[in-house]
């Protein structure tokens, strides 16, 4: 199995610490989450928190520039958002952010995608709500024909493009992964339709047995053979350990996550992680 880790939105110095650690150590990759405009009052939706209230003071920045900065310190580690809120932007800006930074960290970025939970935040950017599903579906579609095609052509509801050119192309053929977030059924059928992976989030170990199972059910039902390689942020409310990662890897997990988004590990965290649980695999 393969390990990532988190980081966030500290001073650019920790960040590159960070970095260079988790890469030193052998991490697999670095993610970094996604908010833009925080809304104090909301309805209790939040699914990562008891009261179902999202942490409106916690800083995020912006996580392209973030994991540009990453990838500038480093040389082999894989960079990822974990995940962009693809209809909270252009979808051309976003399909031109992604082939920069895939081509400026030599090939290692992984597009996680996510089609966002939180209304009151589209409401103060000024993005459909509603229609983000569709949105999310038509602009990865978009942005696969502006990725790949000399003459990119698309014709959706939604967004469409015809006439024009699209360069620099990324590095990794056809495109970078795409790993779908969520853990609803309608994100793993997204996941089924237009993914490389799946991104989820899971409380506890039973939740994760839950999650997968579903994902493997709704796989099969959709007649997908391809694989779909399975990402898990597990939050049981202590430091991961290894019995609890030999029980994911033994349901299928992929890549187990360290930390959390707003709660990265410290260099020395790194340290430990990588000795009590990454060195028995």
């Amino acid at each position: 199995m393969k390990f990532g880790t988190f980081i966030w939105s500290v001073p650019g110095e920790t960040i590159a610490a960070t970095a260079r650690k988790a890469e030193e150590l052998g991490y697999d990759s670095l993610w970094t989450g996604d908010h833009v405009l925080p809304v104090i009052n909301h309805q209790p939706r939040y699914g990562n928190a008891p009261d179902g209230r999202f942490p409106t003071g916690t800083p995020w920045h912006d996580p392209m520039l973030t994991l540009t900065y990453a990838a500038a310190v480093t040389t082999r580690i894989k960079i990822a958002p974990g995940v962009l809120v693809v209809p909270l932007r252009n979808p051309f800006m976003t399909a031109k952010a992604v082939a920069s930074l895939d081509i400026l960290s030599n090939g290692r970025f992984i597009f996680g995608v996510g089609i966002g939970w939180y209304e009151e935040e589209f409401a103060a950017i000024g993005a459909s709500f509603k229609d983000r599903a569709l949105r999310t579906r038509e602009y990865i579609e978009l942005m696969k024909a502006l990725w790949t095609q000399d003459r990119p052509v698309y014709e959706g509801k939604t967004v469409s493009v015809k006439g024009v050119t699209f360069y620099p192309k990324p590095i990794q053929k056809p495109h970078p992964p795409i790993v779908v977030g969520g853990d609803s059924e309608l994100a793993m059928k997204r996941t089924v339709r237009y993914g490389d992976g799946w991104y989820g989030i899971a409380r506890s170990l039973e939740h994760a047995r839950r999650l997968i199972s579903k994902l493997k059910e709704v796989q099969r039902a959709a007649g997908r053979t391809r694989p779909i390689e399975i990402t898990l942020s597990l939050r049981p409310g202590h430091t991961q350990t290894l019995d609890e990662m030999k029980q994911l890897a033994e349901i299928g997990v992929d890549r187990a996550l360290a930390g959390l988004p707003t709660e990265a590990l410290t260099v020395d965290e790194l340290t430990r992680f990588r000795d009590n649980v990454m060195s028995k695999f």
